[in-house]
This record gives C-alpha cells, structure tokens and sequence, in this order.
C-alpha cells in the first residue's frame, strides 16, 4: 500500500505561551486539493513549514509520503512543490541560472513545462538573463511559481501564492 502524502498525528505547536497548533490531526490522500482559509495569524503558515519541515514541532509526527519531513529521502524530496508566501529565490543569479541550478537535483524535471510558463507569463530573453533582485514582485512570485511546478511534484504546498500577482497573473 502507497503511504499517504500527508498524515499528521497530534501535532502541537507554540509559541511561547500562545499555542498555534494542538493535537492536530489530518491525513490528505492523493489527488486531494486542499485550501486553508483563517484570520491572519491562525497558524496557516506555520501548519505548512512544520509539515514540510521547515518549523519544528513541539509535539505529534508528521509522515509526507511514509518519511518524516526532517528526514526525507532525495526521492521524496523531489515528490514536493512548494511556493512559500515570500519569495526564497536566490536573488543574485538570474532566472535562466536558478532554473538551471534546480533542474540537476530534479530527475523529473520538465523543461517543456517550464518553457510554457515562462512563455504563459511573460519571461523574454532580456528579463530572463537579469539578476532576480531586479525583477518585480510579482515576477518573482511567477518564477516561484514556475520553480514549484517544474518537477511535475505529487504534493503541491502553495503559501498564498498569488499574493504578490496582479489580477491579470492571478486568474
């Protein structure tokens, strides 16, 4: 039996006194979409960076496909999208060098998938041989966007994500 790609057991976490999360438990099976909706400050993005293991928990297990996220294999690993609520792009390369950079740790990589987006959005020769702390924000959000997809990844995990997009780039 194929393991799940979200389970999470009892998951606790606080800050401080306030508590953020408590006793969660959730599983996300495949196929499932799956959006979050609360109050700035509810704990949206903390569930995401604890189960992708970016935010310790402070009680309870959390399994992304059968692994634990401060654990995962470079299989499973390479089985996850995400696009943070911030741009984490290396801003100093270009768009055509980070690409290029993600692309050698994805064995998945789908270069035709990335040419269309970039296309879709908009990324012309000039822009895409610029430093990304040159580009808008919006832009960059695209090219996190484009980054997450490109692996053709069997869990997608979207932080608002078009946040930073105008309304043409959010449809």
């Amino acid at each position: 039996m194929t393991a799940l790609p979200i389970q999470m057991r009892g998951v606790a976490r606080r800050f401080g006194s306030k508590t953020v999360l408590d006793g969660l438990d959730w599983e996300v099976g495949p196929g499932q979409v799956i959006g979050l909706l609360g109050r700035n400050g509810a704990g949206k993005s903390t569930l995401m960076e604890c189960l992708l293991g970016l935010r310790e928990i402070d009680g309870g297990s959390i399994a992304l496909f059968g692994e634990a996220p401060d654990a995962l294999s470079d299989a499973t690993r390479a089985r996850v999208g995400y696009v943070p609520q911030k741009s984490d792009l290396f801003d100093w390369m270009t768009p055509l060098q980070m690409l290029d950079y993600f692309k050698a740790l994805y064995p998945r990589w789908n270069e035709a998938r990335v040419e269309m987006l970039l296309a879709r959005w908009g990324f012309d020769e000039l822009m895409l041989k610029k430093p990304i702390r040159k580009l808008s924000g919006g832009e960059q959000q695209r090219l996190s966007i484009i980054r997450a997809l490109a692996h053709d990844p069997d869990l997608l995990v979207l932080d608002e994500p078009v946040s930073a997009l105008d309304p043409a780039g959010r449809r």
